[in-house]
C-alpha cells in the first residue's frame, strides 16, 4: 500500500537497519552503540536538535537587535567624531554615490542575516507542519543556508581592517562599535543554529507525510 501510494520511495539506511557515524561516516549495524573506526556514539537521529536550533536562533536574534540600533563604527575626523549604524552607514554610502558599496553592505549586513533567521525558522517549523516546498526544496534551502553563512561577518571585517588600518591619531581614527560585537556574536549563533539542524529530519517529516 505504501509503495502504491509514493511509487517513486526508496528503503533508507534506517529502513535497512544501518546507521551512518556523524563524525567520520562509516556505516553500522543499528545495533552497535559506537563507532568502530572513531569511537564515537551512534545514533540514527539527533532528538536534540531542535532544541538547540531554536536556542541558538533566538540568542543570534537577541544579539541583532542592538546590532542595527547601536553604533557600528565610530569615526573621529580632526576631532569631530561620527557614529553610523549598519543602516545609517549605508545611507551614508548611498550619500556619497558609493552605490556599489552600499549594496555590498546592505545585502551582508541586513537582507542575508534576516534571511537567514527565516530560513532557519522556517525548515525547523517544517519538520513538524505541512510545507509548501518538497523535502529537496527544503534540503538545499539548508545548504545554501550553511555556505553563505561564513559570508555574514563581511560587516565585521570591514570594520576590523578600517580600525587597523585608519589610526592616524588627531587626524583620522576609526574605532568599532558596540554593534560590531552584537553583530559578530548574532553570525555566530545563527551560524551554530544552522549546524545544530539535523537534515535527516527533513526526510522523516516526509515519509510521515502521507500525501
Amino acid at each position: 500500500m505504501e509503495n502504491a501510494r509514493r511509487p517513486n520511495a526508496v528503503l533508507t539506511a534506517r529502513q535497512a537497519g544501518l546507521v551512518a557515524c556523524t563524525t567520520c561516516c562509516k556505516v553500522h549495524p543499528s545495533a552497535d552503540a559506537r563507532c568502530r573506526r572513531c569511537g564515537s556514539v551512534l545514533r540514527s537521529r539527533d532528538v536534540t536538535s531542535l532544541q538547540r536550533v531554536w536556542a541558538w536562533w533566538a540568542a543570534g536574534l537577541i544579539m541583532y537587535v542592538p546590532a542595527n540600533v547601536y553604533p557600528m563604527l565610530r569615526t573621529a575626523t580632526l576631532g569631530h567624531e561620527t557614529q553610523n549604524t549598519i543602516v545609517g552607514g549605508v545611507m551614508e554610502l548611498i550619500a556619497h554615490h558609493a552605490y556599489g558599496v552600499a549594496l555590498i553592505v546592505f545585502v551582508a549586513s541586513v537582507i542575508i542575516p534576516v534571511g537567514k533567521f527565516i530560513a532557519i525558522a522556517f525548515l525547523a517549523l517544517s519538520i513538524n507542519r505541512a510545507s509548501i516546498l518538497s523535502a529537496h526544496a527544503r534540503l538545499r534551502l539548508y545548504e545554501v543556508v550553511e555556505f553563505i553563512g561564513r559570508w555574514s561577518m563581511l560587516d565585521v571585517f570591514v570594520v576590523a581592517i578600517l580600525s587597523a588600518l585608519v589610526q592616524f591619531q588627531f587626524v583620522a581614527n576609526v574605532h568599532p562599535g558596540i554593534a560590531a560585537v552584537s553583530f559578530a556574536l548574532s553570525v555566530a549563533f545563527t551560524m551554530l543554529s544552522a549546524q545544530s539542524f539535523d537534515p535527516r529530519l527533513i526526510w522523516d517529516a516526509d515519509e510521515a507525510d502521507p500525501s
